[in-house]
């Protein structure tokens, strides 16, 4: 594996381009190889602080990709800088669109009911060339029939919307059921979907797509509070490197 690593209070983040990254998919995908990604934000980086058995999850992932400007302004804050934000959502996206060239499977699981029902009908349409073996909301009880239904099925790509920390433990868990790429995707199936809206292509370049959301949700705030809290770490952390 490519493992140059930046160290973000305790969360190491792989330091590639997308282009670099989407080529490692291509490859992986290719060789059918068992991969997990996680895509910490800055919220993740505390809760993993917290949580040794977590951040043990995230630092041994076969990719920790940077997704949230956070963590960018954190790493080069700090003397290490990374090359590019990597989104969580634009790496579901790339995934989708590589199973549907390389016509392979793909399991999602996770979301509200009519979420991943919205999310199954727009790959039908607008990728046909994907096999959707499967598909389940996040509103269960027991993991069994789930991960029977993986190992049954054999996807080449598992897309897990559970919320963090709870899919990167299921990952962590079950990902030897099946040789496949593993990802957390967090909310990413509302905004696939189109249940929810991403932030203008305006307030993306300028790296203010959480006050979007918090301005479309205001009971993001509570969450929105860790970016303080995480910024100020780094300022800690900053000077005490001096």
């Amino acid at each position: 594996m490519h493992k140059n690593r930046v160290n973000i209070l305790g969360t190491e983040f792989d330091n590639f381009t997308a282009k670099q990254f989407h080529k490692y998919l291509d490859d992986d995908l290719d060789l059918k190889a068992n991969r997990f990604i996680v895509t910490p934000n800055p919220e993740i980086v505390l809760s993993a602080r917290k949580d040794s058995n977590f951040s043990k999850i995230i630092n041994n992932a076969d990719y920790v990709i940077p997704d949230g400007i956070g963590i960018i302004k954190g790493a080069k804050s700090l003397g290490t800088p990374l090359h590019e934000r990597i989104t969580g959502f634009d790496t579901l996206e790339y995934l989708i669109s590589a199973v549907n060239r390389k016509q392979l499977k793909l399991y999602m699981v996770g979301a509200k009911p009519e979420v991943i029902e919205a999310s199954a009908k727009k790959i039908k349409k607008q990728y046909p060339q994907v096999n959707l073996v499967g598909y389940h909301d996040g509103y269960f009880k027991d993991d069994a029939p789930i991960v029977e239904e993986i190992a049954a099925k054999k996807p080449n790509v598992v897309l897990v919307a559970l919320g963090s920390p709870k899919q990167e433990f299921f990952i962590n868990k079950y990902r030897d059921q099946a040789d496949a790429v593993w990802i957390g995707v967090g909310g990413s199936f509302d905004v696939f979907s189109e249940t929810k809206k991403r932030a203008p292509k305006v307030f993306q370049k300028l790296n203010l797509e959480w006050f979007y959301r918090l301005v479309t949700e205001p009971t993001r705030i509570g969450r929105m509070m860790a970016i303080p809290k995480y910024m100020n770490m780094i300022n800690k952390e900053k000077k005490n490197k001096k």
